[in-house]
């Protein structure tokens, strides 16, 4: 059995990381669990999972999640170990009897409880892309030095991960190293569009909140859909990729297909050309984490390919996702910009979702942080540089808002 730390427990992730405990009790034990400000979804995970420890990110929260408990009947036996605030945090992603840590907390809160894990040396289930794109300079020596094993969640770097076992030059320690992988040549992340990917880019003037926040194929947290939306997701995972797979980013492409069958291809040196294929659920890449290097025998259901009847492809539009070019060139820069880059859109978003900005403001904010950020650049930061210039570009992007300036990107104003 093995036992799992699960960070961001009442979120997308940690719900689908639950089900799957729940369906395989045998193979699975629920040890720690984390969450925000959804107690009443926590204490039913509590009372069906009895972990070990639970932190909250909100220490305030204590109180209120203790009295929960003792409503619903939960004796003092049965009560884990509640913990609160950043150090609870890392107190229940470090914690002892945790084999594995999966992480789900969005965003660049999900950093520091992702590196209590790697310092403890426990094996990751990666699905917060922040820890990688806002800190991978720091997170990669982290795993070197601890021996963690970093297991890509994504659905799309789960495929790369996956379809690297089937080549002769796999090498699981290889991952995360920033070493090129041998024998592959090419990565290509497929991207389903998100909201927009049937809509002509002059008609992103009407965009609304409502529009942006409707996937057509996956279920996601807000956040993530809009960035699937504008494509920063894609733009977020070339990065990630990069790091992951050690690829330059010349070598990493984003492909529309609509489908989302195709989680993503490789190249090899020969030219072939290797795909992962499922329907569209994120609970396969995190039973992968979870049961690698063994395949798990599940009762889901089967992918077929005459049902879905065809698969189709097509480069994406520059002028419709401005936020794609963004993160290539922050990812280009390197060094603290893709942390700024980051934590603009993360700042961008919440503006747009509070319905403070337009969606086309999106891409112009975060641009402009990161051209703030140019003469500021540091070429190889240190955990305290990177949460620095983390906190600098939100506040840079509250300050732009607030001052009311927008201007339409060129391409669209044209």
């Amino acid at each position: 059995m093995k036992a799992i730390s699960v960070l961001g427990s009442t979120g997308s992730i940690g719900t689908q990381t639950l089900d799957i405990a729940r369906d395989f009790p045998d193979q699975y034990k629920v040890v720690a669990l984390t969450a925000g400000r959804n107690l009443a979804l926590l204490v039913e995970q509590i009372q069906e999972y009895r972990p070990e420890v639970v932190a909250l990110a909100d220490t305030a929260l204590l109180p209120e999640l203790q009295k929960r408990l003792k409503a619903a009947g939960v004796d003092e036996a049965a009560t884990p170990q509640l913990v609160g605030g950043p150090d609870g945090l890392n107190v229940a992603a470090s914690w002892e009897s945790a084999d594995l840590v999966v992480t789900g907390i969005v965003g660049c809160a999900g950093l520091l409880p992702t590196l209590a894990a790697i310092r403890a040396g426990k094996d990751l289930a990666l699905a917060n892309k922040e820890t990688l794109i806002a800190a991978g300079p720091v997170v990669l020596p982290e795993l070197k030095k601890s021996g963690s094993r970093l297991l890509p969640a994504d659905s799309e770097h789960s495929a790369i991960f996956q379809c690297l076992q089937g080549t002769p030059w796999a090498d699981n320690a290889r991952l995360s190293t920033g070493v090129p992988t041998p024998g592959l040549r090419r990565i290509q992340l497929t991207a389903s569009g998100g909201a927009f990917r049937d809509w002509d880019a002059r008609d992103l003037e009407k965009a609304t909140v409502a529009d942006a926040t409707s996937h057509p194929n996956w279920s996601m947290g807000r956040k993530i859909t809009v960035d699937s939306a504008s494509l920063m997701n894609k733009g977020l995972e070339v990065i990630e990729a990069h790091y992951l797979f050690g690829l330059d980013y010349d070598h990493i492409e984003i492909v529309i297909h609509p489908q989302s069958i195709i989680h993503s291809m490789i190249e090899l040196a020969d030219s072939s050309v290797l795909a992962q294929l499922g329907w569209p659920d994120m609970k396969l890449p995190i039973l992968y984490c979870l049961s690698w290097p063994e395949r798990q025998e599940t009762p889901w259901r089967r992918l077929d390919l005459t049902e879905v009847g065809q698969l189709s492809f097509r480069k994406p539009d520059p002028a419709k996702y401005p936020c794609m070019e963004l993160a290539y060139a922050a990812g280009r820069a390197g060094g603290t910009m893709p942390a700024v880059m980051n934590a603009a859109n993360e700042e961008a978003v919440a503006q747009f979702l509070e319905e403070k900005i337009h969606f086309l403001d999106i891409p112009v904010v975060i641009e402009a942080a990161c051209e703030r950020h140019k003469t500021d650049l540091i070429d190889h930061p240190q955990l305290d540089d990177v949460l620095a210039v983390d906190q600098w570009a939100r506040q840079a992007v509250r300050e732009q808002v607030s001052r009311g300036t927008r201007r339409m990107p060129a391409v669209l104003a044209a």
